[in-house]
């Protein structure tokens, strides 16, 4: 490969270059012109064509229907409670009896020996669940028109706008991260001409009190049925309104003749994050009236314009120009309806691509649990699979846009969870595996068991909790935080690297130290014997997982100048580590052996963990592995793989990773066309919201990558983007990336150092290297010539 290479020395020279603007700065008005605006002219009919509301952790959704509104409410701990899957004390002699019935071949004598030795029970229903229901009864006396409903992603504000007569309404819903209260506002453009209803209702489990002309309260426990008693929650609404009056009738607010009504909601619950078994003991009611008292003492402007403020700091960060913004005057579901049809629309693309960016700022802030499978948003009290988390890909994929979207401070959820984790999880690993360390399996909740439980096919994979470390080392390489990295990031990839110096085991055969038994995640294998089968020794996720908790252990322990016991220990492992091979037909195996598929298209594809979201396998240090993988996308496509929202957005980071844009393009346009909802909201099928999530995610890995030690810009450019710019966008090593092209070339981009570190980078076959000064702002041109 010819490599033209520019050493750059410019210690003192700082230099400046403008590459984007954020559309607000452009051209675009509030209007259905704008480019970061979902809106529609049609109420939303069923709970899935609703628009999300949020911040961080109390949600709605608002449906915008003209005289039976409907906002349905979250709180993000709102969840049925215990009992939960318990560790099994006697499981480690029969894992180990198992572990030699796989090297000698007996699949399906191991497997059942642990299914039936080693798993604990599933216990299910324990749900994650609605708040309720906030309904507003409007007494409007005829049918509406010029009705236009609408999300805008810049001021997380949705807004439902008709007209009755001549008098124009306007409803304004939005969730204040700074006042954590959930505001209605409602105005109309003649006087007296607001009347309705207010009233809060459950499907169960609730009772709702009025306790003055204005206030209401609705108070319960999260169960199912009685049973799986979760948290105590509290809802209180106070409504406030200019001229008109207002009463109660039985439980609900009657509003009459009013100019403006300001309704604001607040939610809180016992839940306590410290120890969720141990429910918070002080009058945890009490915040929903500070926070009513304090939001009430603030007008209705300065409510709104400082949770502008608020959301625009994080939101304002990135912007992202594909082009064909004049498509953004068409409805979003037109819009939709047109791409499946097989239309061009690179602005949905860019507005899916932010979308997944407000989803993220309006479901996960510090503070608050991480972002679950449904976001903050469900309207169930049993949702599918429970509404958790599943940390065998889905809560990883949720944060996998926190970096490089510039969204650093939305990944605390995450960490705060997983470190929540490490005193059960160390339990789970000293009584089940007699191993130190901690470890965790395919899934847990709000109450944060660690236990393998159900079925060996999904449920017996103690990679977990490792694979969560991962985001803690790439939050130190995108942020440089080396106090992070000491206090947090090395102590928890410490207790990963040592469950697994425990854990692993030497084949017999081969000499090399593998992990098992367990799952390659959910999917299927036939035996030699003709049977299916599901647990093995080694199998490739597994020793990849192995492997980058390993490599970043060693390199946390670099970067703090760590060298003891420990580390010699974990780097004598790595080194005689099982590789995953390279089968007879070119493909990367998913087993240790060549073992036919039971499901040649499943959706995951856990055996190339090591090219995305690993850094294994690269095209500079690994070419053979990297064709490998490529050729196992091949057939997992061809088969009917990518058929969920979340498994689609994986390829796209898949086919990024491997340079392709034709591809990487092909299959957002896929997940836009097969995978996504009216709202936006990604569909596994049911709503899930992991493939929004790693959609973004996919959309900045085609544009920008650093996972392999340099600044790699346009790396997957689809012939659909010909023209385009990205601004803000995040590079390990600490860097901020502007980026500009035209007619699928480089034009120009900026970089900014905000650590001070060398910088190396990479446009096709070109590559830069040069000092930084932390705070330096870099401009190179298309042939990465510095600007002067």
């Amino acid at each position: 490969m010819n490599r033209s290479r520019r050493r750059l020395y410019l210690g003192i020279l700082v230099l400046f270059c403008v590459v984007g603007v954020h559309p607000r700065a452009q051209s675009a008005p509030e209007s259905s012109g704008d480019a970061l605006t979902l809106w529609y002219r049609q109420p939303a009919g069923q709970w899935l064509e609703a628009l999300p509301v949020g911040n961080g952790r109390l949600g709605g959704m608002v449906f915008g229907q003209v005289r039976r509104e409907r906002i349905q409410l979250n709180e993000d701990t709102v969840w049925a409670g215990p009992p939960v899957p318990e560790d099994r004390l006697e499981a480690y002699p029969h894992l180990v009896e198992a572990r030699k019935l796989f090297f000698a071949g007996q699949y399906a004598e191991g497997q059942s020996l642990v299914q039936r030795q080693v798993m604990a029970p599933r216990i299910s229903p324990r749900s994650y669940q609605t708040l309720g229901d906030l309904h507003l009864l409007f007494d409007h006396p005829q049918e509406a028109g010029r009705y236009r409903r609408q999300l805008d992603l810049d001021t997380a504000i949705a807004t439902t706008r008709y007209a009755i007569g001549q008098t124009t309404y306007v409803r304004e819903v939005f969730s204040s991260p700074v006042d954590q209260v959930l505001v209605v506002h409602l105005a109309a453009d003649s006087p007296k001409s607001l009347s309705l209803t207010v009233a809060l209702d459950r499907p169960a489990d609730f009772e709702v009190s009025a306790v003055s002309p204005n206030r209401l309260i609705m108070t319960g426990q999260a169960t199912h049925d009685g049973k799986q008693k979760g948290v105590h929650f509290a809802c209180r609404l106070a409504a406030q309104i200019q001229a008109g009056h207002i009463t109660v009738q039985d439980k609900i607010l009657r509003i009459a003749e009013a100019d403006e009504v300001t309704l604001l909601l607040a939610a809180a619950t016992d839940y306590n994050p410290t120890n969720p078994y141990a429910p918070r003991q002080v009058n945890w009611q009490a915040d929903c009236d500070r926070q009513l008292a304090a939001a009430a003492a603030k007008p209705y402007e300065q409510l709104r314009r400082e949770h502008i403020q608020e959301h625009q700091r994080l939101f304002r960060r990135v912007h992202l120009d594909l082009g064909g913004w004049t498509a953004a005057d068409r409805p979003t579901d037109e819009r939709l309806e047109a791409l499946k049809a097989g239309g061009a629309d690179p602005a949905l693309v860019a507005l899916y691509f932010q979308y997944g960016r407000y989803l993220l700022i309006s479901s996960s802030r510090p503070g608050d649990l991480p972002a679950n499978l449904q976001g903050i948003w469900c309207d169930q009290l049993e949702a599918p699979w429970n509404s958790d988390y599943h940390i065998n890909i889905n809560l990883q994929m949720n944060y996998w846009p926190a970096e490089v979207t510039n969204l650093s401070e939305c990944h605390e959820p995450f960490f705060a969870f997983v470190e929540g984790l490490l005193r059960a999880g160390r339990a789970t690993a000293r009584d089940v595996y007699h191993c130190r360390g901690f470890t965790a399996h395919h899934t847990t909740d709000a109450w944060r068991f660690t236990a393998p439980l159900g079925n060996v096919q999904y449920g017996m994979w103690p990679m977990g909790a490792a694979w969560c470390t991962q985001h803690f080392m790439e939050h130190y390489r995108f942020t440089g935080d080396r106090e992070f990295l000491r206090r947090r990031a090395y102590p928890i990839l410490r207790e990963a690297a040592l469950f697994f110096l425990d854990w692993l085991v030497v084949d017999p055969e081969t000499g090399k130290l593998v992990s098992g038994p367990s799952t390659s995640p959910e999917n299927v294998y036939i035996a030699p014997d003709g049977q299916k089968a599901t647990l093995s020794m080694g199998c490739s996720m597994d020793q990849q997982i192995v492997w980058d908790t390993f490599t970043n252990c060693i390199e946390a322990a670099e970067a703090l100048g760590i060298d003891d016991e420990f580390v010699a220990q974990v780097k004598a492992a790595r080194a005689n580590l099982a590789a995953p091979r390279i089968g007879s037909d070119g493909r990367l195996l998913e087993w240790a052996r060549e073992f036919k598929e039971g499901e040649p298209g499943h959706r995951h594809l856990s055996h190339l963990f090591g090219l995305h979201p690993g850094r294994q396998y690269t095209r500079q240090e690994t070419p053979q592995m990297v064709a490998a993988a490529r050729r196992s996308i091949e057939f997992r496509l061809a088969h009917g793989g990518g058929h969920t929202g979340w498994s689609r957005a994986w390829i796209i980071n898949f086919w990024a990773r491997l340079r392709e844009g034709s591809q990487a393009g092909d299959n957002v346009m896929m997940l836009l066309q097969k995978s996504t909802l009216s709202n936006l909201f990604d569909t596994h099928p049911p709503y899930q919201i992991d493939g929004n999530f790693g959609g973004t995610a996919g959309i900045a890995e085609m544009l920008l990558q650093s996972h392999a030690g340099q600044i790699d810009l346009l790396v997957a450019l689809p012939e659909a983007w010909p023209d385009g710019r990205v601004s803000g966008l995040r590079a390990r090593g600490g860097f901020a990336v502007d980026i500009q092209w035209r007619g699928g070339e480089l034009q120009e981009t900026r970089i900014t150092s905000l650590a001070g570190n060398p910088c190396a980078v990479r446009y096709g076959e070109k590559e830069v290297e040069f000092p930084t000064d932390k705070g330096g702002v870099y401009c190179l041109t298309g042939d990465l010539e510095m600007k002067k």
